[in-house]
């Protein structure tokens, strides 16, 4: 029934002047703040992407008005309201860590100075480290360190049609950036630096031939920065890339450091 009225919402803009309309849309964004929604969860085929509920994210901020609010001496001016009550939800938040309402976070999560965005969903026992951010709509599994600087990106601006997915038990190291989408699986390991858009080309380049794959990373994955040849009509350039140099072994502590995942695949860090 409220994936039917959103769906409706959506097609005709006009409906959301009708407080029902306003109503529903609230109603899912409760519902995500509580975990009780995901804008896309794990089945037995796969991932499945609940497009309604993306749209009503979207549909969120416009129906939302102005309001000042005051935390202490700081003072912010926005349409979302803050996450509260994080003593309840068993949530470790450090200064100045800020996640908006409608995003879930579970109980076991360390939020460093971040910044987590609506429609995320974070698991529990994973940690985000200083200064990194979580995009709207976003999915963190369990046990996954998401290391200092890291971006995952978004939904809304642009707007994306899948979100990025972060499977359990995956390290993502300092200053990397997982934008437009991509799926990292299972207790994968991105290097430092690594970035990974819809369009980068992923190369496997432990076996004796190259294996290109785009838009996701494989379980298990070891991963570091690289780059390839490209030809332009200027000449040719080095355009950036992602090399998966190996694999990470199931004997290795699922917590074990980036540097300790990289040296196992004799690469110097």
């Amino acid at each position: 029934m409220l994936k039917e009225i959103i769906e409706n919402i959506w097609d005709n803009r006009e409906l959301l002047q009708n407080e029902e309309s306003q109503n529903s849309i609230r109603e899912v964004i409760r519902q995500l703040d509580l975990g009780e929604l995901r804008v896309a969860e794990p089945t037995e085929n796969g991932w499945q992407v609940n497009e309604w509920v993306k749209k009503a994210v979207v549909m969120y901020f416009p129906i939302q008005k102005m309001e000042t609010i005051e935390v202490g001496p700081f003072e912010f001016h926005d349409k979302m309201p803050l996450k509260r009550n994080y003593a309840e939800k068993g949530v470790r938040v450090v200064p100045h860590a800020v996640a908006r309402e409608g995003a879930y976070i579970a109980p076991g999560v360390i939020l460093m100075p971040s910044y987590v965005n609506i429609g995320a969903y974070v698991d529990s026992g994973t940690m985000v480290d200083t200064w990194a951010t979580v995009g709207s709509c976003a999915q963190i599994g369990k046990d996954v360190h998401l290391s200092g600087g890291v971006g995952i990106g978004g939904v809304l601006e642009p707007l994306q049609a899948a979100p990025v997915i972060i499977e359990d038990n995956v390290f993502v190291g300092s200053r990397c950036i997982v934008v437009e989408g991509v799926h990292v699986e299972k207790e994968a390991v991105l290097g430092a630096n690594v970035v990974l858009t819809a369009s980068t080309k992923i190369i496997d380049v432990t076996g004796k031939t190259p294996v290109e794959i785009k838009g996701k990373v494989p379980a298990r994955s070891v991963v570091i920065p690289g780059s390839y040849t490209k030809k332009f009509p200027a000449g040719d350039y080095q355009v950036p890339c992602a090399l998966i140099i190996g694999k990470r072994k199931e004997s290795t502590d699922k917590k074990t450091s980036l540097n300790d995942a990289l040296r196992e695949n004799n690469v110097s860090v």
